[in-house]
C-alpha cells in the first residue's frame, strides 16, 4: 500500500502535545470565542465535558455514538426537514440537492457545520451499505488530476467526462479554483471551460475556491467526494490548480493520481518535483497532435525512463506513461483503459481498500490539526500575549521559537 502522508507542521504538533495535557473539561469565559474540540464549532461560554484527548476507553467509545445521537436529538423540526430533504434528494441523484449539500459542508456557520456532520454521517452509512452489497469493494472510482498550468487539464477532463457519460457512467468533477490572496475571490473558470460537460445530465461540475487553503485543495474536498458518491456518481474526478502541495494533498484523498504534462517547453523533468512523479500512478502527455506529436513522444520516452528509476508505490501496479489529444480524441480511450486496469488490479489485491482506510485517518488528523489550531488561536491567554510577542518578534527582540514556546505555555496554563 502506498505511503499516506500526514502533513503537520512542528508548531501544530507542539500544540497537539500541549493539548494532550489539558483537562478533559474546560470552561471558556463569556467574552471569548473558542472552538469546541468535540463538536468542531465556534462557541461562547461553554463547558465541553467530552473526553477528547485522554486514553480512548470503552466508555469513550460509547461516547462517540452518544455524541451523534445528541446532535440528532438537538435538531429542530425545520432542521430535521432540511436534512431529510437534502438526504432524500441526494441519494435520489438530484443535482440540486447535491449542490446544496456541498454548500452546507463548505459553510463556516457554526450551527450549519453541525448539520453538515449529521448529513455526512447518514451518507457514509448509506455508502457503507452499498459497498457491503458490492462485496466490500468501493462502488465509485476516485481520480485526482494535476499538472502545471497550460497542461490542458480542463479540456482533458471534458473529453474524458463526455466519453464516460456516453458509456453510461455518472461523472462528477470537483474543480478546485485558486483564490486571490487579497480579495479571497476566484476565477471559477473551470465550469465555463467545460461547456459541453456542464450541460450533460449525467455529469456534475462543482468549482470550489481554495479560500487560501494550503496546497490548492479545499478543506471540504473529502466531504464533497463522499456526497458525490452518495448521489450515485461512480466516477469522481478531482482537479487541482497544480501548484505548491496540491498534488500531494489530492493524492491522499483519491484512488488514482494522474499527472498531466504538456509536450511543449524544455527541461520538463527538472521542472517537476521528484516526489510528485513518485506519487503518479499514470502520466498523460497531453496535446499530442499536429506539430506537437514528436515532442510528445520525446516526453513520453523521458518519463518512461524516469519512472523506471523510482521506487514502486504498489506491488500490483507499475506506473504507465501514455499520450493523448483532447483536440482529436486520440489516445483518450486508451487512457481510460489504463485507469480501469489500475482499478481492477488494486481491487483484486485489496490495496485500494487499504488506501481508502489509510486516507480516512489522514482526513481525521487534518481535521484535528485544524480544530486544535482553532482552539489555540482563540484561547484567552494566547489572544492576550500574541500582539506583544508578534511586535517583539518583528523587532528581532525575541526569536520566533521562543515566542512560540511562550504562547504554548500560555495555552497550557489554564
Amino acid at each position: 500500500m502506498p505511503h499516506i502522508y500526514i502533513k503537520m507542521s512542528p508548531f501544530s504538533l507542539s500544540i497537539l502535545r500541549y493539548a494532550s495535557s489539558l483537562p478533559t473539561s474546560f470552561t471558556v469565559p463569556t467574552a471569548t470565542r473558542t472552538c469546541c474540540l468535540h463538536r468542531r464549532v465556534f462557541t461562547g461560554s461553554h463547558t465541553c465535558s467530552k473526553k477528547t484527548f485522554p486514553i480512548y476507553s470503552f466508555q469513550q467509545r460509547r461516547g462517540v455514538s452518544t455524541a451523534l445521537n445528541e446532535h440528532i436529538q438537538e435538531l429542530s423540526a425545520p432542521e430535521q426537514r432540511l436534512l431529510n430533504k437534502l438526504y432524500e434528494g441526494l441519494i435520489g441523484g438530484q443535482r440540486a440537492s447535491l449542490a446544496e449539500s456541498i454548500t452546507l459542508v463548505e459553510t463556516q456557520h457554526p450551527r450549519k457545520k453541525e448539520l453538515a456532520q449529521v448529513l455526512l454521517q447518514r451518507v457514509l452509512a448509506y455508502r457503507r451499505e452499498q459497498e457491503s452489497q458490492n462485496g466490500g469493494k468501493p462502488v465509485a472510482f476516485r481520480v485526482g488530476l494535476s499538472g502545471p498550468p497550460g497542461a490542458g487539464k480542463s479540456s482533458f477532463i471534458e473529453v474524458v467526462g463526455k466519453m464516460l457519460t456516453g458509456r453510461g457512467h455518472k461523472v462528477s468533477v470537483l474543480a478546485v479554483d485558486p483564490s486571490s490572496c487579497t480579495t479571497g475571490g476566484s476565477l471559477m473558470g473551470d465550469k465555463t471551460r467545460m461547456t459541453e460537460l456542464s450541460r450533460d445530465m449525467n455529469a456534475f461540475i462543482r468549482p470550489s475556491p481554495t479560500s487560501g487553503t494550503l496546497g490548492g485543495v479545499t478543506r471540504t474536498t473529502n466531504e464533497a467526494i463522499v456526497l458525490c458518491e452518495g448521489a450515485g456518481y461512480d466516477v469522481v474526478l478531482v482537479e487541482t490548480v497544480g501548484v505548491g502541495q496540491s498534488e500531494f494533498a489530492v493524492a491522499d484523498m483519491v484512488d488514482m493520481f494522474v499527472l498531466l504534462i504538456p509536450p511543449a517547453g524544455g527541461d520538463e523533468l527538472q521542472g517537476i518535483k521528484r516526489g510528485i512523479i513518485e506519487r503518479a500512478d499514470l502520466v498523460v502527455v497531453t496535446k499530442s497532435d499536429g506539430d506537437l506529436v514528436v515532442p510528445a513522444r520525446r516526453i513520453q520516452a523521458e518519463y518512461t525512463s524516469a519512472l523506471k528509476l523510482l521506487r514502486r508505490q504498489s506491488k500490483s501496479w507499475n506506473p504507465k506513461v501514455v499520450r493523448a489529444s483532447s483536440h482529436t480524441g486520440e489516445g483518450i480511450p486508451e487512457v481510460w483503459a489504463k485507469m480501469e486496469s489500475y482499478r481492477d488490479a488494486m481491487l483484486s489485491s485489496g490495496e485500494l481498500q487499504g488506501r481508502r482506510r489509510a486516507q480516512h485517518k489522514v482526513w481525521m488528523w487534518s481535521l484535528i490539526q485544524e480544530n486544535v489550531l482553532c482552539h489555540f488561536q482563540n484561547h484567552p491567554g494566547v489572544r492576550e500575549a500574541l500582539p506583544h510577542l508578534e511586535e517583539r518578534v518583528t523587532r528581532g527582540a525575541v526569536s520566533p521559537g521562543l515566542a512560540a514556546d511562550l504562547l504554548l505555555k500560555a495555552f497550557s496554563s489554564s
